[in-house]
């Protein structure tokens, strides 16, 4: 584990841009924890040696409000995955989706590595577990201080 860590702390913080895409429509449905999933190019930018896992920071869409977010970089095992995806669950409640929106993250820690459950209920219960998690690390004030760089685009851009 301390080598995963270690490996993942190496990039962060991450700064990453892009537009938000359909994924594969179980985040809401099947989890009940909505997430913004990136391209596969966006996804393909990512450093090549960055570990697959859990990770947290902060996330905006278009020139929105910055807030809270947690995100995963692998292939989901649970669900056996045959492509790599990013995806990211904003802390957050919004009245509507975003695709086609800019999504905007920091990653600015690094919670566990991705592993496989044995149960629905238990992912659900782990990713319960990571939100509550990313709260906490990012009450701190070495998260915080990066919670405002970077997130607002150029004047007259449309998102």
């Amino acid at each position: 584990m301390r080598g995963r860590c270690a490996a993942a702390m190496r990039h962060l913080p991450y700064f990453c841009r892009g537009e938000v895409v359909k994924g594969f429509g179980r985040g809401s449905k099947e989890l009940g924890v909505p997430t913004a999933n990136f391209s596969e190019q966006v996804v393909e930018s990512f450093p090549s040696d960055i570990p697959t896992g859990i990770y947290y920071g902060w996330a905006s869409v278009g020139n929105g409000d910055v807030h809270k977010m947690v995100l995963s970089i692998g292939w989901n095992p649970f669900y056996k995955n045959i492509k790599k995806s990013v995806e990211t669950h904003i802390i957050n409640t919004f009245k509507e989706d975003f695709y086609g929106e800019i999504l905007s993250v920091v990653i600015t820690g690094y919670i566990r590595s991705e592993k496989n459950f044995n149960s629905l209920e238990t992912l659900i219960s782990a990713i319960r577990e990571d939100i509550e998690e990313a709260k906490r690390q990012l009450d701190l004030p070495e998260h915080l201080k990066l919670k405002d760089n970077f997130f607002h685009l150029p004047e007259g851009k449309k998102h």
